[in-house]
């Protein structure tokens, strides 16, 4: 999900880092959009669309974004181990904090009936693959993590093994897998407790290797994480062909930036990539709504459409209230769903109410999520980035 990139530009000043700030406006649409998926069946839901999906858009807009910053994020730094310390305090924090006030708040607004304290949802928590281990998030919203993380840990691998530039084939490989996913797998082929205890003991040698071994040592804890990533996205997930698919969406990501960088020859290298994943539904197995055909390929035509938007813009002024939006739009991302519980809790049920009404109190939610995330952003996001960063400046050099 979404919440990719670089630091996010911390002066809001859309004059100062342009190239930065559009990506901050392409953020902060896509949680815009997430966030009016979850409000708007329950404020003015005859305002909400079904002929594409607002929150399936939103994530693969944040998917394209991390596709588009990460492995340059990772090739920049040219150490997978600093590149870890910046992920983790990036996604960790805020994570935590979200999940331990969702515990907190249960005697009043309950966690959702479908999550199951197991060994799966502990795996899943505990290394951000929550969806790829078979598990309901106890946030909503944190099934994408799973997928940013599988992406983390195959840019990683790719990277040791010198392969990471070759973004369009991989990106039509992922998009291969999805298609022959979408016929072949109906159901999760691994089963939840055993995928769960093989995950926690990869991950805790694997980053083990990466964070003490030396040379060869932490390239094959890269490679074991990786291996174990690409495993999971392809058998484990609650909608089997989904994961390859997002994958192959961030990996279309890459190949644009590297075009942009004059590295490939253009849209020819996303193409197979594209047609692919569009042909996805036609096979797979109805699950729902937005994967029928229509309504999945106008979701990611719009998505296409809005990044590519972004990216011809992207050495212009861009608006102070899109990058402003982008800069906390993690935050945006994991708050609103608690926060909308709450709301609703206190407020009672908006669609029995009349719409004057029902627009009063949509807007006052809007409001209430930009300013926790605005406070969220600025005493546990932010810090916690500058930490992480402090960190990575110490490590002493790969060898």
């Amino acid at each position: 999900m979404l919440t990719a990139g670089p630091p996010p530009t911390t002066a809001v000043s859309p004059s100062a880092r342009p190239r930065l700030a559009w990506l901050d406006a392409v953020r902060g649409l896509g949680s815009t959009a997430v966030m009016l998926e979850h409000m708007l069946y329950r404020f003015l839901p005859g305002l909400r669309p079904y002929w594409f999906n607002l929150g399936i858009y939103g994530v693969l807009v944040f998917f394209l974004v991390s596709g588009y910053v990460i492995p340059a994020s990772l090739e920049h730094r040219g150490d997978v181990r600093a590149f870890w310390v910046g992920r983790l305090f990036r996604l960790y924090p805020l994570y935590l904090v979200v999940i331990a006030a969702v515990v907190a708040a249960a005697p009043i607004v309950p966690i959702r009936d479908d999550l199951t304290p197991d060994l799966a949802a502990l795996a899943g928590h505990a290394t951000m693959l929550v969806d790829v281990l078979g598990s309901p998030g106890v946030v909503e919203t944190i099934w994408t993590l799973s997928y940013e993380m599988v992406f983390y840990l195959v840019v990683a691998a790719l990277f040791v093994t010198g392969t990471h530039r070759r973004s369009g084939l991989w990106a039509a490989a992922f998009a291969a897998a999805a298609l022959v996913v979408s016929v072949s797998v109906t159901v999760p082929a691994l089963a939840p407790g055993p995928a769960s205890l093989v995950t926690l003991a990869v991950f805790a040698a694997g980053f083990g290797c990466v964070a003490a071994g030396p040379g060869r040592v932490r390239t094959a804890g890269t490679l074991a994480l990786g291996a174990l990533a690409v495993t999971l996205v392809l058998l484990g997930g609650r909608t089997p062909w989904l994961g390859p698919a997002i994958l192959a969406v961030m990996f279309i990501g890459t190949a644009l930036y590297r075009w942009d960088a004059g590295r490939v020859s253009g849209p020819r290298a996303v193409a197979p990539a594209v047609v692919l994943l569009a042909s996805v539904p036609f096979f797979a197995t109805p699950s729902t709504w937005w994967a029928a055909p229509r309504v999945w390929i106008t979701t990611v035509v719009l998505a296409g459409a809005t990044f590519a938007l972004g990216m011809a813009v992207r050495d212009r002024v861009v608006p102070r209230p899109l990058v402003w939006l982008g800069v906390i739009s993690y935050s945006v991302y994991l708050v609103h769903v608690p926060l909308l519980k709450l709301f609703l809790t206190i407020v009672g049920d908006p669609a029995r109410m009349p719409v004057i009404t029902q627009a009063a109190l949509a807007a006052a939610f809007v409001a209430v999520v930009l300013g926790v995330s605005a406070l969220t952003y600025r005493y546990v996001e932010r810090p916690m980035q500058r930490l992480g960063r402090r960190l990575a400046r110490s490590l002493p050099a790969e060898r």
